[in-house]
């Protein structure tokens, strides 16, 4: 018989040193939680199951991105010596009566696996396995089902000085107890072998990389990239096209002025240089959203790029969230700044209700599903709850840090002179011509959005399997690549949709600017739901309410970061072409 190994990883990781050993000396072991395979986010208390529990449980403290990971380490019984071998040692002796039996039944059925941390490198096991039999009994055939509990697990640690570098655990297929009968007797127990190995410290991440994406995945994710380069450089050709071309002889046609003929004048992206800047509806929103908008592009890039440079890496548990709910609190002075000028630039006055509205409506909305989906996940037990103490952080976070510096960035964002627009605003609204259908927001927008989206969604293919198919992504440098990309691809279609619409002689350009790449994260939103429907196996209600929850919180993150490239993309090219021609 053997152990069904985890195929994302082979029981086999590395992670950052924890420290030095000497011979001998004491390497503590933790298990850290248990939970379906199927769904990495389902997480309960190793010892939820009745393993043997140590007389004091000891839980290692943990950074902020790690506990709202669910990760929980508690010191366990193991007894390690760093060089030590152990043939064998039991572990401990316990009695298992029905319920308790059953715990472990379930867990087998439910395909649970185990986590343990040695050194901060995880380990990954199976609870047990399910056999199924059909027994033939002249010529009847009975299928008999028996549950088998792995009680001895095989640790192989490999070790390079005094560094350990890579650890494997096995399972010992006749160390095995059937869970057939009612009460029984369990003995717990594992051996030790120490391996020395020339692998370097700084080289064990090597490893780590290559069980999470195979060579294969490095050559779909440069022909991904390719792609993505050949679309953005179509979209440059045609922008340069209206650019160099188009609009090259629209400011030749305008500057003619009266030499042209009255029908020739009455046409073109000019008639509306009396309302192109006029304030669109509903100015605060937009502002926020804008204000919003930067804030998390601005996280986005700094911790891509913090990650590319080797500061921040998923071995280190925790520490990649960590770091992003930082910047992004951080990054309240950039987010109050642009809500507050571009509220600004829109005659708003109400500065207090803006400030507000940035510092807690899209914040707001997100810690709102993310309670609610803590809510679920407190009434299934599971350790992946956040504690209270761990949403009095992220509350004080909040109020206490992001809040006052969004107030910091709008002071100086008021305090800025107020742009004049480069054209008079008409105090009567022109009248909008008949749209033909697909000039129309609703087309405009649907469409705007398929091209950011094709430039990553092979991409978000990877970064999904590695939150619900047990990979680490490692890849940040083609991440960046497909970002800039992302950048690019959103300001240029929205640039050459809004070319277009205002042509068609309708200059509501300010949403339609922001909607037009910030429709990319519906398609996202979609893909997740394909997603989920072909690649998992998730059917618990619970499971299947956190993906879509916290899915639901990355496509609103991707909506207002794409929004507002092609917002910004767009009031620089209305300003520069409008500016550029002379209006009487």
């Amino acid at each position: 018989m053997v152990l069904r190994w985890l195929p994302a990883l082979a029981l086999c990781a590395v992670a950052h040193a924890n420290g030095e050993y000497e011979e001998g000396g004491e390497v503590v072991l933790y298990a850290n939680k248990v939970g379906p395979f199927a769904n990495p986010n389902e997480v309960y208390a190793f010892y939820s199951l009745p393993y043997c529990a140590p007389t004091e449980i000891e839980t290692k403290r943990e950074n902020l991105g790690a506990l709202l990971k669910g990760d929980r380490p508690t010191k366990t019984r193991y007894d390690l010596k760093f060089r030590e071998d152990v043939p064998w040692k039991s572990l401990c002796k316990v009695t298992l009566g029905e319920p308790q039996a059953d715990k472990f039944k379930q867990a087998i059925v439910d395909d649970y696996y185990f986590e343990m941390l040695l050194d901060e490198l995880p380990i990954w096991g199976y609870v047990g396995e399910l056999e199924t039999k059909s027994v033939n009994f002249e010529r009847e055939f009975d299928n008999t089902t028996r549950y088998y509990l792995f009680t001895h697990l095989d640790f192989s640690i490999a070790f390079n000085h005094k560094h350990i570098i890579e650890v494997n655990v096995s399972a010992d297929p006749l160390q095995r107890v059937d869970l057939g009968t009612n009460v029984r007797k369990v003995e717990f127990s594992y051996s030790v072998k120490w391996i020395e190995t020339g692998t370097k410290l700084a080289d064990r991440m090597a490893r780590y990389a290559q069980y999470s994406f195979l060579p294969q995945s490095f050559e779909i994710h440069w022909l991904s990239i390719i792609n993505s380069f050949v679309l953005v450089l179509l979209l440059t050709g045609f922008l340069s096209i209206i650019l160099m071309r188009v609009l090259k002889n629209d400011f030749t046609r305008y500057a003619r002025g009266d030499e042209e003929d009255d029908d020739e004048e009455e046409t073109g992206w000019k008639l509306v240089h009396g309302d192109v800047f006029r304030p669109p509806p509903m100015p605060m929103l937009l502002s926020v959203s804008v204000g919003t908008g930067v804030q998390t592009l601005t996280m986005t890039i700094i911790t891509m790029v913090f990650a590319v440079l080797g500061f921040l890496s998923p071995a280190n548990r925790g520490g990649l969230m960590t770091a992003m709910l930082l910047l992004f609190v951080f990054m309240g002075v950039p987010a109050g700044y642009a809500s507050a000028f571009l509220h600004k630039t829109l005659k708003g006055v109400q500065w207090k209700k803006n400030i507000l509205l940035t510092s807690c409506l899209f914040t707001g909305i997100i810690f709102c599903i993310f309670f609610v989906l803590n809510f679920f996940v407190w009434g299934e037990r599971s350790s992946g709850a956040v504690p209270f103490g761990t949403m009095f952080a992220l509350l004080t976070l909040w109020f206490g840090i992001s809040v006052p510096l969004v107030f910091l960035g709008a002071y100086f964002g008021y305090r800025r002179k107020a742009v004049e627009f480069p054209v008079r605003v008409n105090q009567i609204p022109r009248q909008i011509p008949e749209q033909v259908w697909y000039m129309k927001p609703a087309f405009s927008v649907i469409v705007g959005g398929v091209l950011p989206f094709g430039a990553v969604f092979i991409e978000l293919f990877f970064i999904l399997s590695s939150i619900w198919l047990h990979q680490f992504y490692y890849v940040f440098g083609f991440l960046l690549l497909v970002f800039i990309i992302l950048i690019i691809t959103c300001a240029e279609i929205t640039v050459v949709m809004c070319y277009f619409q205002l042509c068609a002689e309708d200059y509501n350009w300010w949403w339609r600017s922001f909607l037009t790449s910030g429709s990319s994260a519906g398609y996202m939103f979609a893909y997740s739901v394909f997603y989920f429907f072909t690649k998992l196996e998730i059917t618990k209600f619970v499971s299947g309410l956190l993906y879509f929850g916290y899915m639901s919180i990355a496509a609103l993150v991707f909506f207002v970061s794409t929004g507002t490239i092609g917002f910004y993309a767009c009031y620089w090219f209305v300003w520069k072409i409008f500016s550029a021609i002379k209006v009487d």
